[in-house]
């Protein structure tokens, strides 16, 4: 015989579970210190910095048209 559910008790746990890994996400996401924060802010920054120094310009001069 198959094991009888109660499917509010199912639903609820599945909610449950759920949620607590949206929490999780969020705890990484938003629970950092400001030095974590502003270390990613200047890794982004320098990344965006090279990414642009390695662009290429449509201009002989190096100037793009704006």
């Amino acid at each position: 015989m198959a094991e009888i559910v109660n499917l509010r008790r199912a639903r609820k746990a599945r909610d449950r579970a759920s949620a607590e890994a949206q929490a999780a996400q969020n705890r990484i996401e938003f629970g950092r210190t400001k030095a974590e924060r502003k270390l990613t802010e200047a890794e982004k920054a320098q990344a965006e910095r090279r990414l642009e120094g390695h662009r290429l310009s449509d201009e002989p001069d190096g100037k793009d048209k704006a």
